[in-house]
């Protein structure tokens, strides 16, 4: 909790503001477990990954109301399901061109579930984050190597860090920039963005935030995993409590959408406990394990995100979408909802925060969906 304070705090400098606080955290949970600050492995983390990972699922996915999606962010939903079908091509790239099974071997999955279960992996966590690269390791098994699992999340954090300064770069390339249509926003559209940005996602919104409204949103989202749970149990829907989980909160966000209001705060208070669950994943980063399948895991997460990105902006530029628009979806889709409107918001795009959010909170339902569908197929 402690370097989820400084990462927070971090936001505050200008290089904090370029990285946002998620980055921050994360390559500060890196540095200290390989200098021996905090530990690899803990309980503590075992506790997060149990028990909090599914709690922020609901606690993102109440301002999910589908109607409202597709009303106020339609154009940044279009580039962000592009920015998904990108993920899905490069990931489907890399496993075609690469011998993925030999990086994993302390499991009892057979070679070509092996393969599958990386594709899977990798899908999931380069549509909508973290939160999905959990539940996908949990689902296929991966997370049991211990060994690939702290390469993998390392390669994976290292990679979103410097991706994420990637493409807050790319706006200032003018023989790129100069290829996409310019923005065409007017003022009272920008002036509303940037209103429910701030009613929703910025510090001001504390002064609706009460004890009650926390009590109530972490007493809903615990009750929705427990209700879940159930029905994975009673059904036998092993492998699809994540799915369940999600199928639930979005069908209770769009029915009842003044649940915003009852549970104000929950966004706020899924963003914090995020931080501690990136970090929890992040100390699990030993360097030198992976140091020893670096080569390969690099080679596919340099060619997934290379195929996403060119995918994604070639066909954005075709159907006339912006660069904020894009680089906003992509940002959700490889880092998630707590990231996109952060750069958003340092960038000046202000019509692009909100739904920066709403295309986020959407990636948190995909990721795993789609990862579990690509692991079935594979």
């Amino acid at each position: 909790m402690v370097i989820a304070a400084l990462a927070f705090l971090s936001e505050k400098t200008r290089i904090g503001a370029m990285l946002t606080g998620t980055v921050s955290a994360i390559l500060g949970a890196i540095v200290a477990a390989n200098l021996g600050i905090i530990p690899h492995s803990a309980p503590t983390y075992d506790f997060i990954f149990t028990y909090i990972v599914p709690v922020l699922i609901p606690l993102f996915l109440f301002q999910a109301d589908l109607r409202r999606l597709f009303r106020e962010a339609s154009r940044t939903t279009v580039a962000f399901l592009l920015a998904s079908l990108g993920t899905v091509l490069g990931v489907i790239t890399a496993a075609t061109l690469l011998d993925l099974a030999p990086l994993v071997s302390a499991t009892d999955l057979a070679p070509e579930r092996r393969e599958a279960a990386i594709v899977g992996l990798f899908a999931s966590t380069y549509i909508g984050g973290s939160v999905n690269y959990a539940a996908l390791g949990e689902m296929t098994g991966l997370n049991s190597d211990a060994s690939f699992f702290s390469a993998a999340t390392a390669a994976d954090n290292l990679f979103s860090a410097i991706y994420l300064s990637l493409i807050a770069l790319v706006p200032g390339i003018h023989w790129i920039a100069r290829r996409f249509v310019s923005p065409n926003i007017d003022s009272a559209r920008v002036e509303r963005a940037s209103h429910d940005s701030q009613m929703n996602q910025t510090p001001a919104a504390s002064e609706g935030i009460t004890a009650s409204s926390l009590c109530m949103a972490i007493a809903a989202a615990v009750l929705l995993v427990a209700i879940s749970d159930a029905l994975v149990t009673f059904f036998d829907l092993t492998g699809l409590r994540y799915v369940v989980l999600t199928a639930l909160t979005l069908t209770l966000a769009t029915a009842a959408p003044q649940i915003r209001t009852w549970f104000k705060g929950a966004f706020e208070l899924g963003v914090a406990l995020s931080f501690a669950f990136f970090i929890a994943i992040a100390a699990g980063a030993n360097i030198p394990a992976m140091i020893s399948v670096a080569p390969l895991l690099i080679v596919l997460v340099s060619v997934l995100l290379t195929v996403h990105l060119i995918f994604l902006l070639t066909t954005g530029a075709l159907l006339k979408l912006t660069l904020p628009e894009l680089l906003t979806a992509s940002n959700a889709a490889i880092l998630g909802a707590t990231t996109a409107p952060a750069m958003a918001a340092a960038k000046g795009w202000h019509d692009q925060v909100t739904p920066g959010v709403l295309v986020g909170v959407l990636g948190y339902a995909l990721g795993t969906f789609i990862g579990s569908v690509l692991f079935q197929l594979w």
